[in-house]
């Protein structure tokens, strides 16, 4: 072997083991920080940096420069318990994954679901039941000629699933085996509805017991494929029916739903999938409180599920106030085709990833995993401009803002972390964790025009960081 080689295989060895060369090596997520430090990961507005660790600050016992800010951090107060961060894994989202080669699916999901060195962690996905707008047809699993019904579901197949998602899904389960998955419909099988189409009209009173058990098979059909519901939303947007696939679904007529059939339902089949009700914008607590008000209905319900298309994010809390034994989660905030990184993501870092948080949910889910180049596919009548997390182009893969905002978060609270307490403050917006191995994970975002030097403030010892205008950085010790 020649000197040329021999100079070539070692420094693959150091490569290998991160020493030598410039490169900093990534930090894993869980591992400990150097002592006296904390991990610290960055994104920018500008995108100069996108989620790339930086120099980890040390911690010391000197007291807080005067007037710079401080965040104090107390564990000894705990909020809720963090099911997850991720994404809405639509049926066009999987179509593109599954195109891909074999090797480049393969390391796309690796980075997106993995935790290790430069991997983000997603830990939670929504799926649709039957075919949401992001899919390139309308099914449902029961499809039948007009005029036909069939309300012993003899029919019913998930057949147009197993083509591209469930594929997809085994793959990422084999990677990541505990994420949790949440279903939610867009539309029921058009013969169970009013106006016999996929968009609009209401679920026909006579159908629901068929409905119900339209969700067991839906269950119990992805457990065979290897696939947990660890939970379903009754009805996506059910006060939008403009879209294509939907339903409207009235709050009477989702507490009906629930507590006579749904409910009910599941406890004769031994079904342990959450029941999660509303699954629509912050403007009406109105709606999840209607059931929620209801102790018929309430017995079976885990909690209510919240978009961000209007209303403020405060109102998930006036929710958990109002019923504290049930839960909150976050499912579905989009990013415009249009719209414009350094205004996305200081917006869904600072309203969701740390404002829905902050107001007890469990999780924070971003809307479509991926889409192409043209923000394709989608129904007739879907979203023409939903753009993904990532963009796939053939092989190739684009980390898009949904990446970087969920990336803050997934990496480092892992499922089983709690929220704890911290200071709030309206200029330096920020949410706490503690992880299931105890360490400390915070999260911070300058929501000023100006560059922002602050401390974290843990058990007597002091940190000390600095903050571009827009920026977000998270913290690990």
């Amino acid at each position: 072997m020649s000197s040329l080689s021999n100079t070539t295989r070692a420094l693959a060895i150091l490569l290998a083991l991160g020493l030598g060369t410039s490169c900093q090596r990534m930090p894993q997520a869980g591992s400990a920080p150097a002592k006296g430090t904390a991990a610290f990961w960055l994104t920018n507005p500008d995108k100069s940096v996108l989620f790339q660790p930086q120099t980890a600050p040390g911690w010391t016992k000197t007291a807080p420069a005067a007037g710079t800010p401080v965040i104090e951090i107390d564990d000894k107060q705990t909020f809720q318990t963090i099911d997850g961060f991720g994404y809405c894994l639509t049926g066009g989202s999987a179509q593109l994954l599954h195109a891909m080669s074999p090797e480049a699916r393969q390391a796309i999901l690796k980075e997106l679901f993995a935790t290790d060195g430069n991997n983000i962690g997603v830990s939670y996905l929504r799926l649709s039941i039957g075919a949401s707008d992001l899919d390139a047809t309308v099914f449902s699993y029961d499809d039948l000629p007009e005029g036909q019904t069939d309300p012993t579901l003899a029919k019913f197949s998930l057949a147009p699933d197993q083509q591209h998602l469930i594929p997809v899904l085994k793959e990422i389960l084999a990677i990541t085996p505990r994420i949790k998955i949440l279903g939610s419909p867009w539309s029921p099988p058009t013969w169970m509805k009013t106006n016999n189409n996929s968009k609009g009209g209401s679920l026909k009173p006579e159908f629901y017991d068929a409905y119900a058990r339209y969700f067991v098979k839906y269950i119990q059909g992805m457990k065979a494929a290897g696939v947990r519901i660890d939970a379903i939303t009754v009805q996506n947007e059910p006060l939008h029916p403009g879209n294509n696939p939907s339903l409207l679904m009235l709050p009477e007529q989702q507490a009906e739903f629930v507590k006579k059939h749904l409910g009910p339902t599941f406890q004769k089949e031994k079904i342990d999938t959450k029941i999660v009700v509303y699954d629509h914008n912050a403007d009406r607590p109105d709606y999840p409180l209607t059931i929620l008000n209801d102790p018929e209905a309430k017995k079976y319900v885990d909690g209510s599920a919240f978009h961000l298309y209007a209303g403020p994010i405060e109102a998930l809390g006036k929710v958990h106030d109002a019923h504290p034994d049930k839960n909150v989660y976050f499912t579905e905030q989009w990013v415009g085709s249009k719209s414009k990184f350094e205004e996305n993501f200081p917006w869904h870092v600072r309203t969701l990833m740390i404002g829905a948080t902050r107001n007890w949910a469990r999780t924070v889910l971003e809307w479509n995993l991926a889409a192409d180049p043209q923000q394709n596919p989608h129904t007739p009548g879907g979203c023409t401009e939903c753009r993904g997390a990532i963009t796939i182009d053939g092989n190739n893969v684009t980390r898009e803002d949904a990446y970087y905002i969920i990336a803050h978060a997934a990496k480092f609270a892992r499922p089983g972390s709690v929220r704890i307490a911290s200071t709030t403050s309206e200029d330096l917006p920020n949410v706490a964790f503690k992880t299931p191995n105890g360490q400390k994970v915070v999260l911070v975002q300058n929501n000023t025009k100006a560059a922002q030097t602050f401390n974290l403030r843990y058990q007597g010892q002091t940190l000390t960081s600095t903050l571009n205008p827009g920026a977000a950085g998270t913290y690990v010790w």
